[in-house]
């Protein structure tokens, strides 16, 4: 079924992992999707796959911490297909280390990628909903539009060696439900997923005990391997960890017309963790 047929969405981080995954289940209902990534293969190899699919993709090349980004994510959008209807706010990794040992870099480069990189996106994106919604309420017609932010069960029950990512994603709730309330006029949408434990290439297992890959300039860890892996599943009712395809059927979720009525809310994709 085309349950967003002719939707615009742009989806951050979407080269690969959950973000790609979350492209694709909007593109396969209908969305036209702008795909954005750092990396320009990954973001053309997730539209490619769009397109072999009967999907309808452009990709954006660009990190979502430079300053001009969102502006230029929303004009690509309107430049490409003529509007914007569907805001995902995923991109994002993981720099962790307990407190004593945190420098100022690495906290607050998790503040500039899942806090202020989403309030940029969304910020660059109010004069065109606004005046959107304005034409469409002059001639009576009925539409809504969606942003969901991605969060993490670190925000909301925090986690030992995250204080930085936990306290950028707790901010995630705060930005999600004070939109809610300033974008509800103009009939938008604002709920955050909080995931917990997806398997994707940066909470794997890693090749080797010192795994690290770069990404946005910093020498980050990859993987979530040995005991610590061990006793994340361990707190999982359902005893695995999720898929990116499931991952991205919650989001999808708050894109529906089903959802119309819900905003504000944060809704943790977990396996039953609470």
């Amino acid at each position: 079924m085309q349950t967003l047929k002719d939707k615009v969405a742009v989806v951050t981080g979407s080269g690969r992992g959950i973000g790609c995954a979350i492209a694709k289940k909007l593109a396969s209902h209908g969305a036209r999707v702008i795909v954005n990534d750092l990396d320009a293969a990954f973001a053309q190899q997730t539209v490619d796959e769009i397109r072999a699919a009967g999907g309808v993709a452009e990709a954006f090349v660009g990190s979502v911490v430079e300053e001009s980004f969102g502006q230029r994510l929303v004009d690509k959008a309107i430049d490409c297909f003529g509007g914007l209807d569907i805001i995902i706010n995923n991109a994002g990794y993981t720099w962790d280390g307990v407190i004593q040992k945190m420098s100022d870099e690495q906290w607050q480069a998790m503040l500039d990628v899942h806090i202020t990189a989403p309030f940029r996106v969304l910020r660059a994106a109010a004069n065109f909903i606004r005046e959107a919604s304005r034409q469409e309420n002059q001639a009576g017609q009925d539409i809504y539009r969606k942003v969901v932010n991605i969060s993490s069960t670190s925000g909301i029950m925090g986690n030992a060696g995250q204080a930085n990512y936990s306290a950028a994603k707790a901010g995630i709730a705060g930005l999600t439900r004070a939109l809610a309330k300033e974008w509800a006029r103009y009939k938008v949408n604002v709920n955050s997923v909080a995931f917990g434990l997806i398997s994707t290439r940066l909470t794997d297992e890693p090749a080797t005990a010192e795994g690290m890959t770069e990404i946005d300039g910093h020498m980050v860890k990859i993987g979530t391997g040995g005991d610590a892996r061990t006793r994340m599943l361990a707190a999982i009712p359902m005893g695995r960890a999720g898929t990116v395809e499931e991952a991205a059927g919650a989001v999808y979720l708050f894109c529906l017309p089903e959802s119309n009525y819900i905003s504000g809310q944060t809704v943790i994709c977990g396996g039953g963790r609470p």
